[in-house]
């Protein structure tokens, strides 16, 4: 009987971290099918590469705006009902995307694909960190690489499709037809949020430590977002690859973050949170720079491959660290700490896009590998990094 009892926790466990995991996968295939097509719809459009950096604006503020209000709604209403309905809208405005035929269509399909996105990552992340509390150990990163493989198929398929001229909008429905129903199956495996009875803060002002994890994920995720948003471009533009190619250093980048990811947990355990941090910072800046220095199909892809594993650790053990603070609950922590960290989402790519145009694509890479560089020293001195 208690083996028994044994075995049925056991798949218990594994029936939630696989319910959690899967809307992580289909979070992350809903906004690498928009990656993969930034190409097509700047063409589309119309757009130069400094109108594309202004466009692009419109996704991180979208996350901006709702990172105060994700906090404070999973807090009333329970991370499990946020995370149903909010990756519920956040497929329908990846479709919005593909029926754009003006600018400032995209630009208000993009405000609601970032604030429905954050809807699903405060709520996913808050049933994150009680996985973590059940398994008493550090997965985050695991999850994290769900959401990383998941952009790696989606960067895939939207390769073969925009080898096949497949309108974006056929491909974005595609993709919605097939995360409604992991979604619809998922749910009934997360678990349980907590609810909030009393008055809860609309934002939650954070404390030192939670800025230092915030200045972190900033860096972090100015190089992510500048890889989501301008990898294609950089191939497209400063490599000169054949059209087949423009999505192959978008592949390789999404390729070691999902591994980076799937090894990150043993890795933090193994030399420490702080040295993977301080390691993954020295990744991205020299990945970055091969990129500028040799802009040529094979370095440049090797360059990729680097940023992707440094990267891949950065946001999933700064939002666990987040979730561990002893001032402010998981879901205000995370959106605390969050605010700050798309910051340097919501700045990334629209600086590479200025730059851009006032220099070259080369020039502003080059800055956001010393924003990765950053990574490396603040992580020195974070307190809630272990």
């Amino acid at each position: 009987m208690r083996i028994w009892n044994i075995r049925r926790a056991i798949s218990i466990k594994g029936s939630i971290r696989l319910g959690v995991g899967t809307f992580f996968f289909t979070q992350g295939l809903c906004f690498a099918s928009w990656a993969s097509r930034i190409p097509d719809i700047k063409n589309l459009l119309g757009l130069s590469d400094a109108g594309l950096g202004s466009v692009l604006f419109a996704l991180p503020a979208g996350s901006i705006a709702g990172l105060p209000l994700s906090g404070w709604v999973v807090a009333r209403l329970g991370s499990k009902r946020v995370l149903l309905f909010g990756a519920m809208l956040y497929v329908l405005a990846l479709v919005s995307i593909g029926l754009v035929s003006a600018t400032w269509h995209l630009v208000a399909a993009l405000f609601c694909f970032g604030l429905t996105g954050n809807l699903v990552n405060i709520a996913v992340n808050t049933q994150a960190i009680g996985v973590e509390n059940i398994y008493k150990k550090s997965i985050m990163a695991s999850f994290h690489g769900a959401w990383s493989l998941a952009g790696l198929s989606g960067a895939a398929i939207g390769t073969v499709l925009r080898y096949n001229s497949v309108p974006p909008l056929f491909h974005f429905l595609d993709v919605a037809v097939f995360c409604y129903l992991a979604i619809f199956i998922a749910h009934r495996f997360t678990l349980r949020g907590n609810i909030s009875s009393g008055s809860q803060p609309f934002f939650a002002k954070p404390d030192n430590a939670l800025l230092a994890l915030g200045l972190i994920g900033f860096c972090g995720m100015a190089c992510e977002g500048a890889m989501f948003d301008w990898s294609g471009v950089y191939f497209e533009k400063v490599v000169n690859a054949p059209k087949a190619l423009i999505t192959v250093g978008y592949v390789a980048f999404m390729s070691t973050m999902s591994g980076g990811r799937f090894v990150g947990d043993w890795l933090a355990n193994t030399i420490g949170k702080r040295k993977m941090l301080q390691m993954s910072g020295i990744f991205i800046s020299v990945g970055l720079m091969v990129s500028v220095i040799f802009p040529f199909i094979v370095p440049v892809t090797i360059g990729f491959l680097l940023v992707g594993f440094g990267v891949s650790s950065v946001v999933p053990l700064v939002y666990s660290a987040a979730g561990k603070s002893p001032t402010l609950s998981p879901n205000m922590a995370l959106a605390a700490v969050s605010t700050i960290s798309f910051l340097g989402f919501l700045i990334g790519p629209p600086l590479i896009g200025f730059i851009a145009e006032a220099a070259s694509l080369r020039y502003s890479f080059a800055v956001i590998a010393a924003l990765g560089l950053g990574t490396t020293i603040l992580s020195s001195k974070a307190k809630l990094i272990q």
